[in-house]
Order: structure tokens, then C-alpha cells, then sequence
């Protein structure tokens, strides 16, 4: 039996913490006994990892340098002795690496999920000085694999800031046929804002903050409408942004054409009356959002960017434009609009490649693989000990 602390800043609606769960609930119970931490806060996903019988702690950062949080993590770790401890995100690896190091646990794992442009020099410093102490703390494993990314994309990103991409493992994101969280009722967008049946919606799914370039999107919608009277663009989520990408909705006179519906919880259940999806980012690391559209069968138009590419196959299951292509939006969506046989033979072939690629049988394998492997070359964790000392 393995024991296995995943941790994470918190348990918000989020591309990494909805991975993290998934993987938590559904590694073999017979192998490994789970504990999920949180580093600040807990959150939505904290009820569906209780339902599975996954133990939930918190470690409460309120700062941004606590050291309290770090010496809860270390007490929690020194107690509960994991044999490994996996850490999500930048705070959390940060946080949890160094934590478990210091509790004597033997084998840490960081994970990078996406392409960090935000990261300033000294976060980035901070990445590569916990990548050079992470060989150290497993000396024993000769792959020496002690990061893991969820894509190829990301493996590029910190090779290119000085991480030796042979440390990384690649495990892509899965999706189950079912959503993992609860849903509220499907609404009928078709019915609830008065549009016509032959309306062409368009959807989009993320936080409106900088990374997701909505503004992009607002802009596809501006010239779709020249060329096309049927097309409506369905914004589902918040963020700092939104005020912004109203006024901005407002200003080119779109209010009957872009619709802001905020956060929503029961996005994958409308997801399959729309008919197509649009993504915009900047950079993601393997988008959730865009799984999701794939499995309801839309053809996706998305910016060609890591992550992006490793889902959208071009011309098979969707485009990918070049960042920032703003009229590019408009143009392929005008030909699913004038192709319709085609723009659905596009949409089954997303959901095939989502079900026989990206799986979530296919990731917790490739987990399990994984930490096999971690723990397979050293017997005791004194060995350990006195090879570091």
C-alpha cells in the first residue's frame, strides 16, 4: 500500500484541482491510500473528494510568506508519513515540496500544469532551485523523473527557462464520460434569451482574466456578425475582467449578440445544445474546458498555442488560428456554419480522439505506472537517508 498526499493551493473550480480530483477518486484502493491537502483554502471540490472517502486537510496560508502554513504542512507530513507527497501549482510546490523534505518524506514530486508566463525571475529561480534539491531527495530512482507535466508544450516552456526537460514526465489531463461534480438543471439558452431556433451558438468557458484573451473572442463576434445574422457567442464564467469585456460587448452595440452567463456550475450538461466552441488563451496547459466541448461533439476553434495543439487536431476536429487571429474566429465559424455535415463529422471525431486518448482509465494507469516506478528501486527509506546524509 502506497501513501499518497496530493496537495494543492485549494479545492476552487479549476483546471488542476478538477484533475487532481479526479485522480484521487479513482486511484485503485487496493494500491493507494489517499489524503488530499490544500495549502489556503478548501473549496467545491472538497464534498465530491469526502464522498469518495478521501481524507481532506487544510493547512490555512493567509500570507503570502506563512510560515505557520509550512509548519502545519511539516507536522501533518511528520505524522501522517506519506511515502509520497505530490504537489500541485506553484505556491504548493513551493510550500509542499520543501515541507516534505524537511518531514523526512521519501519521495516528492512537483507538478507544472501549465505555461507560467506570469512567473517573474524570482519564481522562476525558485523553480529551478527546487528542480536541482527535487534530485536529490530520490537518489535512488535512476530515471530521475521528479516533475510532472501535462503536456509537451509545458516540458518546452521550462526548458526553455533552464529546467533539463529529462526531469519531467508527461501525463495528459483526462475527462470522465460523466462530470465529476454535481450539476444544477440544463437550461435551454435557445428559450432563455429568445433567440431562434436556427441560431448558431458559439460557446466559451474560463475565468475573464488576461491568460484567456476574451477580448479576442468579442472581436470574433464583432465580424462574425457582418458576415453571418445567426451567430451568438455564450460566455460562461467571471473574473476581474468582466467589466471590462462588457463595456467593451456595449461599445460595438453586441449586447444582443454576446452573452456574459458568469460562473456556472452545469456548463458540460448545455454544452451539447451549442454548436461550436472558441477558445482564445494566451497560454493553458491542457484545457478542461476544451475536453469538455470535444466530448459534447463541437468542433472547436481555438488559438494555436501548447496545450491547444496537443487537443485540436487541424481540419479534423476543429482549427487552430494564430494567436490573436481575431477575424480568423469569424472566418472558420462562418465555414461550420455553411458546412454542417462536415462541422459534425469534425465534432463526433473530437469526441472519439477525447475518449480513446484522454481518458481517465488511460491517466490513473499512467499515474499509477508513474509512481510504481518512483518507489520501486529503493527499499527502505534509511537507504535514503544515509545516501543524502
Amino acid at each position: 500500500m502506497i501513501r499518497l498526499a496530493l496537495m494543492i493551493p485549494t479545492l476552487d473550480r479549476g483546471g488542476a484541482e478538477k484533475q487532481l480530483t479526479l485522480l484521487a477518486t479513482h486511484l485503485p484502493r487496493n494500491r493507494f491510500e489517499v489524503t488530499v491537502c490544500t495549502l489556503t483554502r478548501d473549496g467545491p471540490y472538497r464534498a465530491v473528494l469526502e464522498r469518495a472517502g478521501i481524507q481532506v486537510e487544510s493547512f490555512s496560508k493567509r500570507w503570502k510568506l506563512d510560515p505557520a502554513a509550512w509548519f502545519r504542512a511539516v507536522g501533518f507530513f511528520r505524522r501522517w508519513k506519506p511515502d509520497i507527497v505530490h504537489t500541485w501549482l506553484f505556491a504548493a510546490n513551493a510550500y509542499g515540496r520543501t515541507a516534505a523534505r524537511r518531514a523526512g518524506v521519501p519521495y516528492i514530486v512537483g507538478a507544472e500544469r501549465c505555461a507560467d508566463h506570469w512567473k517573474l525571475w524570482h519564481e522562476l529561480a525558485i523553480d529551478r532551485y527546487l528542480a536541482r534539491r527535487s534530485n536529490r531527495l530520490v537518489v535512488l530512482h535512476r530515471s530521475r523523473n521528479r516533475l510532472v507535466a501535462n503536456s509537451d508544450g509545458i516540458v518546452d516552456f521550462y526548458a526553455q527557462k533552464k529546467i533539463p526537460r529529462e526531469k519531467f514526465t508527461v501525463i495528459p489531463n483526462a475527462i470522465e464520460p460523466n462530470a465529476t461534480e454535481p450539476s444544477t438543471p440544463t437550461v435551454n439558452w435557445r428559450q432563455e434569451l429568445n433567440l431562434k431556433e436556427d441560431a448558431f451558438l458559439i460557446g466559451a468557458v474560463g475565468r475573464l482574466w488576461p491568460q484567456k484573451r476574451i477580448e479576442d473572442l468579442v472581436w470574433g463576434a464583432q465580424f462574425l456578425r457582418f458576415v453571418r445574422e445567426n451567430g451568438y457567442l455564450l460566455i460562461a464564467g467571471d473574473g476581474p475582467r468582466r467589466p471590462y469585456l462588457e463595456s467593451l460587448r456595449n461599445q460595438l452595440k453586441l449586447q444582443g449578440r454576446i452573452f456574459f452567463l458568469g460562473h456556472r456550475d452545469d456548463a458540460v450538461d448545455w454544452l451539447p445544445q451549442l454548436d461550436a466552441f472558441w477558445i482564445g488563451s494566451g497560454y493553458e496547459g491542457q484545457s478542461n474546458a476544451v475536453m469538455e466541448a470535444m466530448r459534447a461533439e463541437l468542433p472547436v476553434v481555438a488559438s494555436d498555442i501548447p496545450g491547444n495543439r496537443d487537443l485540436v487536431v487541424q481540419d479534423e476536429t476543429g482549427f487552430l488560428l494564430p494567436l490573436g487571429d481575431r477575424a480568423g474566429f469569424a472566418r472558420k465559424t462562418c465555414w461550420l456554419i455553411d458546412h454542417p455535415d462536415q462541422a459534425k463529422n469534425m465534432g463526433a471525431a473530437g469526441a472519439e480522439r477525447i475518449k480513446s486518448e484522454f481518458s481517465i482509465e488511460a491517466m490513473v494507469q499512467r499515474y499509477v505506472e508513474f509512481y510504481d516506478n518512483l518507489t520501486a528501486n529503493c527499499s527502505t527509506k534509511q537507504a535514503i537517508e544515509d545516501d543524502l546524509s
